[in-house]
């Protein structure tokens, strides 16, 4: 997938999460959670610009989420008192969204021929879905717009319910 496939892809998936979290009286987490959705979005695809690391190597796998995760949990968990938050909460927080966010990417890779292998380096195995090609300006168009009627939906409904 292009950037706005992965965008598309990040919107689908949170759109759900977002939902709940309107329901259950959170705006700003939700509004936090979605900004960092598509933060992350491009994260894994930054492998090409680093010499020597192969492009679907380890960026792409289910290991590289959980860094993610492991990293941006310790930064939320470090900066919560400065921002009035319960440090357990914040870091509960970003470990989710930063696995979550990673996880999305590897989503839309999993749609190309090309697949990924998530277990590296557990396993090498390539999966692979083959719905569309990476390149697909059609396909990464519609995800993106796909996810983006799907996250209106989700904050109207969400917004009227919560």
């Amino acid at each position: 997938m292009y950037r706005t496939g992965h965008y598309g892809v990040s919107l689908l998936l949170y759109a759900p999460v977002g939902f709940a979290l309107l329901v259950a009286g959170y705006p700003a987490v939700c509004l936090l959670g979605g900004a960092a959705m598509l933060a992350l979005a491009p994260l894994p695809d930054y492998d090409l610009r680093v010499p020597f690391v192969e492009h679907r190597g380890p960026t792409h796998t289910l290991a590289f989420a959980l860094l993610v995760g492991g990293v941006l949990g310790g930064a939320s968990y470090a900066s919560a008192p400065t921002l009035g938050l319960d440090p357990r909460v914040a870091g509960l927080a970003g470990v989710v969204v930063g696995t979550y966010g990673i996880v999305a990417h590897l989503v839309g890779d999993v749609l190309t021929p090309a697949g990924i292998a998530p277990f590296w380096p557990v396993s090498s195995r390539n999966y692979s879905l083959s719905v569309t090609r990476a390149d697909s300006t059609v396909a990464n168009t519609a995800l993106l717009a796909l996810g983006v009627v799907l996250t209106v939906v989700a904050a109207i409904v969400g917004g009227r319910v919560g």
